[in-house]
């Protein structure tokens, strides 16, 4: 018998496919030769777009409600469903394109070659939330800080976050403004306003919310995972000179504000399945969790093993047609919460969760030089530069620097996927 990990598409180009292999099929929005947004799959280098496929056909059923709910111009509407319907779409699209499916060449008048197509924020997010799970990251920039006491005592009792503006999340390719804030010079006591000399990016992953809850009504963490629809990756940009100005004593403003870049497919938790690992033991001594914080099953398969890379593309590199620099490589088991722990968190207040909103995980940094994710780490502060294979050095971006952010899932007898990638180009 032949199991999901073995199977094969009749669309060559999904075999072995760094990213889009017929085991993960991510959804998004895309356009093609017009303004219109509809709903669409990757596979391989093609994407399937679902308006079309529901229109020729080829659901039933539940698996026919999502596909059209999907095929409309955002996601949200997809995201309430729930886990039954995207599960049954998944299960019917992995039918239509596996290598034994009877009409392949009908169903590839469906396809759209991905390298035509223009991709969209794949939902309108109402609420943006950034959390800190990072804990190696949380500790290098309390260093940073307070070298004596990096962690602040709520730091291993709270998944620490703060909200974010969600009206200027964008889409992967976005151009990059450099922005404007009060800045306070070294010597100075009086701030000016200027554009910002400290741009850095954050490697983190972006969780999208499924079906939301009642005000007033929390989510229990054993039902946490049937609130996520799906994870993309997303580069929480940072004018750290701004920041270091303004974030006494409330937090992040106008040094995050300005722009946050996602990938534009939302990679499901089904997908993701073959890579959930138990989520690592705390460090002796750390508090456990409080009660409403702990799962065992979440504990035991709640974290997962995702490869994060960043690199950077400078203007020189271009020119010259010279590849983009690996900076750094993560891996989202430095995540210190899980997500099921964020987005019980989040509503123990009885916040309202909604279908679109997205949590952001926070920088995920590891241990070692070669796994920050952020200039901030990498340089000190600032105080030393990072020095390119090409001889430039890097203390924070400069204008022309493209930012390129991408993931893995790779595993012992398992089909390896990809998140595909966040780009965001830095302009003046």
């Amino acid at each position: 018998m032949i199991t999901t990990m073995q199977r094969r598409s009749w669309l060559a180009s999904a075999n072995g496919h760094p990213d889009f292999p017929l085991q993960n099929l991510p959804l998004g929005i895309f356009s093609h030769g017009d303004e219109r947004r509809r709903g669409g799959v990757a596979i391989g280098d093609q994407v399937l777009d679902l308006g079309a496929a529901v229109q020729a056909g080829w659901f039933e059923g539940l698996a026919h409600t999502a596909a059209h709910i999907a095929s409309g111009p955002s996601l949200n509407a997809y995201f309430a469903l729930g886990a039954p319907a995207w599960q049954a779409l998944r299960r019917a699209l992995q039918v239509l394109f596996d290598q034994d499916s009877p009409h392949p060449q009908a169903l590839a008048a469906c396809l759209v070659p991905m390298s035509e197509c223009h991709m969209h924020l794949p939902a309108q997010a109402g609420d943006y939330t950034d959390f800190y799970v990072g804990i190696h990251h949380a500790t290098n920039v309390g260093t940073l800080f307070r070298p004596d006491n990096p962690l602040l005592p709520n730091y291993k009792y709270v998944p620490i976050a703060y909200h974010g503006r969600a009206s200027t999340l964008c889409v992967s390719g976005t151009p990059i403004s450099r922005p404007h804030g009060q800045i306070l010079p070294p010597g100075e006591s009086v701030p000016v306003l200027a554009a910002c000399r400290r741009l850095d990016y954050e490697l983190e992953l972006g969780v999208w919310v499924g079906p939301g809850n009642t005000q007033g009504q929390a989510i229990a963490i054993a039902d946490a995972p049937r609130h996520i629809a799906g994870f993309c990756l997303l580069n929480d940009w940072s004018a750290r000179d701004v920041q270091a100005w303004e974030y006494q004593p409330l937090g992040p403003f106008l040094s995050k504000s300005f722009a946050t870049s996602l990938s534009p497919w939302v990679v499901s938790a089904e997908a993701l399945a073959p890579f959930r690992r138990a989520q690592p033991a705390r460090p002796a001594g750390d508090p456990a969790p409080l009660d409403y914080l702990f799962d065992p099953a979440d504990q035991q398969g709640g974290a997962l093993d995702i490869e994060l890379e960043v690199l950077l593309l400078t203007e020189r590199m271009r020119q010259q047609g010279t590849p983009p620099q690996r900076l750094g490589l993560s891996n989202s088991l430095h995540m210190y919460w899980t997500v099921a722990q964020m987005i019980t968190h989040h509503s123990v207040n009885g916040c309202k969760l909604q279908a679109g909103d997205l949590l952001g995980t926070g920088t995920l940094s590891g241990l070692q030089a070669s796994e920050l994710g952020s200039l901030l780490e990498m340089t000190l502060g600032g105080q030393q530069a990072v020095v390119l294979d090409n001889g430039e050095e890097r203390r924070f971006l400069q204008d022309g620097d493209e930012v390129i952010l991408r993931a893995r899932c790779r595993g012992e007898g398992q089909v390896s996927i990809g998140f595909g990638e966040c780009r965001g180009r830095v302009v003046g």
